[in-house]
């Protein structure tokens, strides 16, 4: 398929992660990362009869790229609240397989609206549903420096975390925060040339992470999974950083978030799921130069013992 089909945004490892699900035709399927709904038209191809797909997205941008087909059902939800979503529609336990791509879609970073790219300037917005929550320029005006130091320096492993809060806290009482500029002009003091892109995305990536409270939703997505899923159903996860991917790799191992393996009185671990690749999956050279955003991500695939 080419690229040109996905302008909202291309689909990452599509074809592994489709592999990876391991499709029936007349199973039942969630993507509980819709978006442009690369991934999900492709899962369509795949179905026939009683086969059914549920697609989750928060953002109201994502519902203009819904397809018109009968095996296509979608939820206009976060997928924190995958297993009540699941158990409403009456598939709870019964899901062969689900797909988590846990990056944010080109169409995000390329509209200035939406604050999520330093690339721009525009509001600093970063929510990925803008009918709800603060903004983050509503966070940069009223957390407390210890706050901003610490979603800096745990999200986006910024060195200099508590001078940017600080510096932060000090421009705000002259000018509160409300564009990207504003927030671009405030770090600059604190970046070396060689490092600024690099940089600015940590401490955006920060921001995008604590607004959009995306690490307690993926833990509650990855538990809801577990009871979504049925025996022997496949679990795909596509992450794009260290601290969401450090989460998927031990919940899969171990069952738990801190990678914390029980084991059984014959020394084997008990975690709920096995592993189908063992070493994770990386895009190929060639899908990197087609698809530069998909450099850094990891594709991790596991089944629900049964």
């Amino acid at each position: 398929m080419e690229q040109q089909e996905y302008s909202y945004h291309v689909p990452v490892l599509l074809q592994e992660s489709l592999e990876g699900l391991a499709i029936q035709p007349e199973g039942i399927y969630v993507d509980v990362t819709f978006g442009g709904g690369g991934h999900s038209r492709e899962i369509l191809r795949r179905l026939e009869g009683k086969g059914r797909l549920f697609g989750f997205d928060q953002d109201a941008d994502a519902e203009q790229n819904i397809p018109d087909d009968p095996h296509f059902t979608f939820v206009r939800s976060n997928f924190r609240y995958l297993y009540n979503f699941m158990r409403y529609h009456g598939v709870a336990g019964q899901v062969d397989g689900l797909l988590a791509d846990l990056g944010v879609s080109s169409h995000h970073f390329d509209d200035k609206e939406r604050g999520f790219s330093f690339r721009f300037d525009g509001e600093l917005d970063m929510r990925m549903n803008t009918r709800a929550g603060m903004t983050a320029a509503d966070m940069l005006n009223t957390y407390t420096e210890e706050a901003l130091a610490n979603v800096f320096y745990l999200y986006g492993e910024l060195k200099a975390a508590r001078k940017v809060a600080a510096t932060i806290v000090k421009a705000r009482a002259a000018k509160p925060f409300r564009t990207i500029a504003d927030l671009v002009e405030t770090i600059k003091p604190f970046i070396g040339k060689d490092k600024e892109k690099k940089v600015l995305a940590q401490a955006f990536q920060a921001l995008r992470i604590e607004i959009n409270d995306e690490m307690r939703a993926l833990k509650e997505m990855l538990q809801g999974s577990l009871k979504t899923l049925k025996p022997n159903g496949r679990l795909v996860v596509i992450t794009y950083h260290s601290l969401e991917d450090r989460l998927v790799k031990n919940f899969l191992k171990t069952g738990n978030f801190e990678g914390k393996a029980e084991q059984d009185f014959f020394g084997n671990v008990s975690s709920p799921f096995r592993l189908i690749n063992n070493k994770v999956i990386v895009p190929s050279a060639e899908e990197i130069e087609r698809n530069p955003r998909s450099r850094s991500a990891k594709l991790r695939i596991a089944e629900k013992k049964a």
